[in-house]
């Protein structure tokens, strides 16, 4: 044992203090102010899948310095959307590798002539590498889905004749590889007298298929050449008195001035500042309560923040408001407090999954599933198993639903996926979401990843790590990895601050035996905290059921079993509900499309 544990340690030990990559710059959502306008692209793009034998045709003929449609015919792709569902064609369907998309674009005139002015291409995800090209010209690459990258890309339009017209190319590889996350592996067929020769198929190690595409917005948005390029707030309370903790970073000028002010819901003043960084105090604070919490939950301050600044051609000045929610967050040994009060999470699990839509945002949609959280009583749900897109973060601002907000990190089944690579590719995703979501008073805790094979002592090293890192300094929040490995096979409860975990009793065991749950649930409770003396919660639970299936007494995937395998659990959540159990996830809000 003491051997194993040394190798373990000379393999992933320089990691500790090599792997936290410093990302460039902030990631603001961008949005319009009196010194910023954006231009969104959603709408059809020119799409076309790269069929070749080995996927890579449209590198080898350079199919990003000409115009898509004269290297072959193209189709119309709606953006964002993922491609899988949208075609008649079937290969599509479950393609693996490059695909291609192209947008020209034509800029207001002002972006391109008033040198003040800088440009950036924003791509709100891209599953799962993508490479970006302006004019034919190599732009940025991103690794990893359901995260925004961008670039700058002024210098492309301002130094180029007919610079008002932009052709934009985007490839994206949706392979999946053992270092990627969700990590995934690819399996050649090689029997020819069963598969064409070069046949694979890819392998994923988790239960929801593998849309992908430009599933979110793309867009262009302008700033001034100097302007506010990072805000971090955190947020206290000192008996009635609300505290609000800034850090600002300015780019494209080291002579600014910062102007800070905090304005309530009616847009009345209640503190200002000054500075790079500074506490505003609000005496008789709203504070920003979960939804069924308080008479008037998800309270939201504006926080304005303007820059004046010096730049070689002259003074620029540059807007930004973000919304703060006033509010705190604590894990006791067997409470979750928000705002000094215990709160139960009575929530769900979730997906983007949509008909025809795939992963691809959607506000009707959107809009529809936040209604029907408040007519369920809801007031929690986990981004499973992905950071969702940015709006779907401010809805729950806006309404009081309170987000675990977990990372890409599900399917780490196999030995091999906890190696090196993936663990330096692991800890970027989980900053970059932090940069993303750091912000949102609904993300009260982080999830590093979903189900892992939590048993292996490789796994243990692998995921303690990033439980020490930046993303619980800054700001600071609570992290959990949701398991489903009983507590004695279980290596990463000792790292969480919150013991989550997936059970399904009477449904992938003891088929059919809901007399059994009751029992089973009590001891698996009893014996997490015994052991561990933190929080828990029943983060995944249910069974499914077909619409219009009925057996009495119950059959499984009856909606009588359903409703019945519900009841036992909830018998005993509600038992344990005011002692440790601190939550409660049903498996699933609605049905999302599986690989099969």
């Amino acid at each position: 044992m003491a051997r194993r544990t040394a190798v373990a340690w000379a393999a992933l030990g320089p990691l500790l203090w090599g792997c936290a990559l410093a990302l460039q710059g902030g990631m603001l959502y961008p949005r319009e102010t009196p010194s910023r306008e954006r231009k969104e692209l959603d709408g059809l793009w020119s799409f076309r899948a790269d069929f070749s034998h080995n996927r890579r045709r449209g590198f080898e003929e350079q199919w990003y310095r000409r115009p898509l449609w004269e290297s072959g015919p193209t189709l119309d792709m709606p953006v964002p959307s993922s491609f899988n569902d949208i075609s008649q064609d079937w290969r599509l369907r479950h393609f693996v590798g490059w695909v291609w998309y192209e947008r020209e674009v034509i800029l207001p005139e002002r972006w391109t002539q008033d040198l003040n002015i800088r440009m950036v291409l924003r791509i709100g995800s891209a599953h799962a590498y993508a490479i970006v090209w302006v004019n034919g010209v190599h732009t940025l690459e991103h690794e990893g889905g359901y995260l925004p990258f961008e670039a700058d890309i002024s210098n492309l339009v301002q130094v180029r004749p007919l610079s008002s017209q932009l052709r934009i190319t985007i490839a994206i590889d949706n392979t999946l590889t053992p270092t990627t996350l969700p990590p995934g592996t690819i399996q050649y067929k090689n029997d020819t007298s069963s598969y064409p020769k070069g046949y694979f198929v890819q392998n994923i190690y988790f239960d929801f298929f593998n849309y992908a595409g430009l599933q979110r917005s793309v867009l262009l948005y302008t700033t001034p050449t100097a302007y506010i390029d990072d805000i971090t707030v955190t947020t206290g309370v000192e008996h009635d008195t609300g505290l609000v903790n800034y850090q600002i970073s300015v780019k494209g000028s080291n002579l600014f001035e910062l102007e800070v002010r905090l304005l309530d819901a009616e847009h009345k003043l209640v503190a200002n500042g000054t500075g790079t960084q500074g506490q505003l105090k609000v005496p008789g604070a709203r504070l920003w309560w979960p939804y069924l919490m308080h008479e008037r939950p998800a309270y939201l301050y504006s926080l304005e923040v303007r820059l004046t600044a010096q730049t070689s051609l002259g003074p620029v000045s540059d807007f930004y408001t973000l919304p703060v929610g006033i509010r705190t967050v604590n894990v006791t040994k067997s409470q979750f407090l928000i705002n000094g009060k215990p709160f139960y999470f009575h929530g769900v699990n979730k997906h983007e999954d949509a008909d025809i839509r795939g992963k691809g945002f959607d506000w009707p949609l959107l809009v529809k599933d936040f209604n029907l959280l408040r007519w369920l009583g809801a007031n929690a749900f986990r981004t499973s198993h992905y950071p969702y897109a940015e709006e779907v973060l401010q809805m729950c601002d806006r309404y009081g639903i309170v987000v675990i907000d977990e990372c890409p990190g599900v399917g780490l089944e196999l030995p091999q996926f906890f190696n090196n690579v993936s663990l330096q590719n692991h800890m970027r995703v989980m900053e970059e979401v932090v940069r993303r979501d750091k912000n949102h008073p609904a993300v009260v805790m982080w999830s590093v990843a979903n189900e892992p094979a939590s048993h292996l002592e490789s796994a243990g090293y692998y995921l303690n790590l990033p439980k020490c890192w930046d993303y619980r300094c800054e700001p600071p929040h609570p992290a959990s990895i949701f398991t489903r490995k009983k507590y004695v096979q279980d290596t990463l409860a000792p790292y969480v601050d919150v013991i989550c975990v997936n059970s399904y009793y009477s449904w992938y065991h003891d088929y059919g035996h809901l007399e059994l749950i009751q029992r089973q649930l009590t001891t698996q409770f009893e014996n997490w905290y015994k052991t561990y003396q933190k929080p828990i919660i029943q983060s995944e639970y249910g069974a499914e059921a077909i619409v219009g299936f009925h057996q009495d007494p119950p059959l499984m995937f009856t909606e009588e079993y359903q409703k019945s395998l519900l009841e036992q659990y909830h018998v005993v959540l509600d038992q344990k509900r005011r002692k440790y159990v601190v939550g409660e996830l049903i498996w699933n809000f609605a049905d999302f499309m599986t690989e099969q």
